[in-house]
């Protein structure tokens, strides 16, 4: 399959695109992610699902951390509360790296995928309801057993990314992908072919107490005219960058102006 067929996501079946080299963020990210966050009882709403995880899973905070039970020889998953089938949606993943032990996946699932297996495994992209990337291994799965499944991001051989506690998941269901960021890098899309599904965030888990936290970032539709003076608020804080942003209370500017670049 070529890369146009790739681009333009015309495939029927899902694929890993992990040696796709497409490491432009998705229209509208950086919009996304420039604005406040949702507040709390909106992240509550978006957050893990108390109905929808393994017995041995407990959601807590209302939705916003769990806790895996130290049950020897399962591995266990959860689902957010809202799946997704259009738009743009991110959220953080906050998971210690001392939690994750040997299959640690993040990624979505639709309300079919299984969410426990009696042995420990890559449970989130071991089927066609699922695709995940497992953070330990650096490697992608979706209807995988874990052979031959491809390094993400890819890189030189023997080479592979230590993922730090907090991740970004990108999933944009107007073109079908999901993608990860880290420290504000974006890695380019994971999986493709995604559009015509209802998604939801999903990890699986297999080490004991671990406790995986879930922060709704947002939702940006693709059909959501942009006002002018938004654009210009947009290209202002992207000139100062995320380091100088905390200078614009400063600026010799009206404090109008300055609230409004502020989000306030």
């Amino acid at each position: 399959m070529g890369q146009t067929a790739l681009a333009r996501g015309s495939s029927s079946t899902p694929t890993s695109q992990a040696l796709y080299s497409d490491f432009s963020p998705p229209d509208g990210l950086e919009e996304l992610l420039s604005a406040p966050p949702p507040d709390l009882g909106a992240q509550r709403r978006h957050g893990w699902n108390p109905k929808d995880c393994s017995e041995n899973i407990d959601v807590k905070e209302g939705g916003l951390c769990f806790e895996r039970r130290p049950v020897a020889q399962s591995t266990d998953g959860v689902r957010g509360k809202r799946g997704y089938s259009r738009g743009l949606h991110a959220w953080e993943i906050n998971w210690p790296l001392e939690q994750r032990g040997t299959h640690a996946v993040v990624g979505v699932a639709t309300a079919l995928a299984p969410l426990q297996v009696d042995h420990y495994a890559a449970l989130l992209g071991s089927n066609s309801e699922s695709w995940g990337w497992d953070i330990g291994r650096g490697k992608l799965y979706h209807q995988s057993k874990g052979l031959d499944a491809p390094q993400y991001p890819a890189r030189p051989q023997g080479e592979q990314l230590v993922v730090p506690e907090r991740l970004l998941v990108v999933l944009d269901m107007e073109e079908g992908t999901l993608g990860y960021s880290i420290g504000g890098t974006y890695l380019g899309p994971a999986f493709r072919g995604l559009k015509g599904r209802t998604l939801y965030p999903s990890v699986s888990a297999v080490w004991g107490q671990c406790q995986v936290r879930i922060r709704y970032m947002g939702e940006r539709r693709a059909e959501e005219p942009q006002s002018l003076l938004h654009l210009s608020r947009l290209c202002v804080r992207h000139a100062l960058g995320d380091s100088r942003l905390g200078q614009i209370s400063s600026l010799p500017l009206p404090p109008a102006m300055k609230r409004y670049l502020l989000y306030k």
